[in-house]
């Protein structure tokens, strides 16, 4: 095609740029901007002194409620009374909401200077459940059984170890470059309450305190050999532990040829894929699922990921990995954003030991891993887990409420809706402590001459 202008000369037809009308501009204009402002409003939201505190009570009760509802649709089909087991579970996180509100409310330096009377009586409680104080259930002794209440003492260890040892690591702060400030008393105390905890027997349990012990280690700066040493004793150790007992050879043995034995140690397994495939995209419906009609023991402890997989399908277990993705980056943001060194490596230490037993449990369910009994954190029905779990939301949200940022804002705008609510005490500001025991003051810059 061509044109031919006004002066007769004839040349290649030009295209023209199309006018928009002015509506039209303007629906793309707001639909761009209203774009561009998602983003800086998560971004503006974050940078709020407070996001990190809300973020942990949130995913608290995300968390919290899924495990009621998958608790409620497994407890439809379990013994002793339609919805006995959802009950019970209500119960547990009623206490568990007392649980939580103490540890946001008891003062950070309080639970610190009370953490080495804590772990006394933590290793009192693993040496007297050995004994016929004891409650012995299919083959372990690992509670305390008054009436209807129980108490498994491996998971107050849990708390035990992660605020005494921060403790420990932080007073010997100057002198970790020696080996042996560095080792004792952390590492043997902790030994030793791996061989309580193994003497029950408890592989699960001594799996938790020894990524509590790798943790503490790690964020208070050990050096790299040391945790090759450690893991090196560890994976000899856990062959030695599975050799030693029938039941631990039959997991391991399993987990390598899962259908080798279909009905019996890989029964779980096999129906957890059964149970997964099963669910698809979109799962069979919330309450409809098959495997907890006794196609899958004890679904609602630590096989409730494939329940979730079989009823919510891969978008509810998605949904799952990004909750607990959510508290990796938030814990970790909460003791990257602390000064008080004891808080950072509490905090950091918190997260990690959820999110490892998040991703044990996981693991196992989509064999990956072999079964070792580690449940989902809030999710999974469960006493003492569920009530201690809670308590460790409380504490990593007291550390959130001791950002410096937070910190100011409590003192000079007070306590805010939910700290008014739940009568939380207001953060101290952070003061570095000196060798001898006093607090330092803040030093005026030294101005060049």
């Amino acid at each position: 095609m061509s044109y031919q202008d006004n002066a007769g000369i004839i040349g290649p037809a030009r295209s023209f740029p199309r006018r928009k009308s002015a509506d039209g501009g303007a629906r793309v204009a707001t639909t761009r901007n209203r774009r561009s402002r998602v983003p800086v409003a998560i971004v503006g939201w974050l940078s709020r002194p407070l996001a990190s505190f809300h973020l942990v009570l949130a995913l608290c009760g995300l968390l919290t409620l899924l495990g009621v509802i998958m608790v409620l649709s497994a407890s439809s089909a379990q013994p002793g009374g339609v919805y006995s087991t959802f009950q019970k579970h209500v119960i547990f996180v009623l206490i568990g909401l007392v649980a939580l509100w103490a540890g946001l409310r008891i003062p950070l330096r309080r639970i610190r200077s009370l953490s080495p009377m804590l772990m006394l009586v933590t290793l009192v409680l693993l040496a007297l459940v050995l004994t016929p104080f004891g409650a012995k259930v299919n083959g372990a002794q690992r509670w305390f059984a008054l009436g209807p209440l129980t108490l498994q003492p491996v998971e107050v260890a849990k708390v035990a170890l992660t605020l005494w040892g921060a403790h420990i690591l932080v007073v010997k702060a100057r002198l970790l470059h020696h080996w042996r400030h560095l080792l004792v008393p952390l590492v043997p105390v902790a030994l030793l309450m791996f061989a309580l905890v193994m003497a029950q027997p408890n592989l699960s349990g001594t799996i938790s305190l020894g990524i509590v012990l790798l943790s503490l280690l790690w964020f208070s700066g050990a050096p790299g050999r040391l945790f090759a040493a450690l893991l090196a004793g560890g994976v000899g150790g856990f062959v030695v532990l599975a050799l030693v007992a029938d039941y631990r050879l039959a997991r391991v043995l399993s987990f390598l040829s899962p259908d080798a034995d279909t009905s019996g140690a890989g029964y779980q397994a096999v129906q957890a894929q059964y149970a997964l495939a099963e669910g698809g995209l979109f799962g069979v419906g919330l309450g409809q699922g098959a495997s907890k009609w006794k196609y899958l023991p004890n679904v609602q402890n630590d096989f409730i990921f494939a329940l979730i997989g079989e009823e919510l399908g891969f978008l509810g277990c998605a949904v799952v990995l990004l909750l607990f993705g959510g508290l990796a980056l938030v814990g970790l943001r909460i003791a990257t954003r602390n000064l008080d060194p004891w808080i950072r490596i509490v905090a950091a230490t918190i997260t990690v030991l959820l999110v490892a037993q998040a991703a044990v449990n996981i693991g196992y369910v989509v064999n990956a891993l072999p079964v070792t009994g580690v449940t989902l954190p809030l999710v999974s029905y469960g006493g003492t887990s569920l009530i201690v779990t809670m308590f460790l939301f409380g504490v990593l949200a007291s550390c959130a409420r001791h950002e410096p940022a937070a910190v100011a804002d409590l003192n000079h705008l007070g306590p805010g809706k939910i700290g008014r609510v739940l009568r939380l005490p207001v953060p101290e500001p952070y003061r570095p402590v000196r060798a001898s025991g006093k607090t330092t003051r803040a030093r005026r810059p030294v101005r060049p001459r």
